[in-house]
């Protein structure tokens, strides 16, 4: 009986183990429903490149609590048993990139990727705003702006949109695109028509 017991145990233990690491869920990622409905209230134009896209347009990252700023901030929000250090810095923890699946343990391998990238928000209407609104947008936590991502993922996909570069992983499509949508919406962005050809295929897999 006991050795029963013991191997129950030992078994449960195992599937804990094994158990994959939560994907992480920012705020504000709407229904499909919902989505659909603010994919189609999007104003449909070409992308407007001005050349005059720097980076530095958009301040990142700020502070965002007591020491924490914006990429410390969102690596502990999406983690899980993130330790960190009296400056905020990750010093353990475990990050499930929900683009692709993988697990890291060190926060080196995870970037905290802008769903909308920054020069895609630029060229769909951001070069019109502030740089106080540019730094809002650019640190938006109450949205799902921002994600925990391995970082060669994010570096794939650039500042591509979902008609040029989609997640390895398909059956992340719905939640991305329900993503990208809100921030569009959420920001007054626009997209182009083969974007929002993209986001509905992505939409329709939901």
């Amino acid at each position: 009986m006991k050795s029963f017991i013991v191997a129950s145990l030992l078994a449960a233990a195992s599937s804990v183990l094994a158990a994959p690491a939560p994907m992480p869920t920012p705020p504000g990622i709407p229904t499909a429903a919902n989505a659909k409905t603010q994919l189609a209230s999007l104003t449909v134009k070409p992308y407007v490149d001005d050349g005059k896209y720097e980076r530095d347009l958009f301040p990142t990252w700020i502070t965002i609590s007591g020491t924490c700023n914006t990429r410390e901030y969102v690596l502990k929000r999406d983690g899980t048993n993130v330790v960190t250090d009296s400056a905020c810095s990750a010093t353990s923890g475990t990050w499930a990139s929900p683009y692709d699946g993988s697990v890291w343990t060190a926060a080196s391998d995870v970037d905290i990727d802008h769903m909308v990238p920054l020069k895609n928000a630029w060229v769909s209407g951001a070069n019109a705003w502030t740089t106080s609104k540019r730094q809002q947008f650019a640190n938006d936590i109450n949205s799902p702006q921002l994600w925990a991502v391995t970082d060669n993922v994010n570096q794939s996909k650039s500042d591509k949109s979902p008609d040029a570069w989609k997640p390895p992983l398909t059956s992340f499509y719905c939640t991305y695109a329900k993503a990208w949508v809100q921030v569009k919406y959420t920001w007054a962005l626009t997209i182009t028509s083969a974007e929002k050809s993209a986001l509905t295929s992505m939409l329709n897999t939901c």
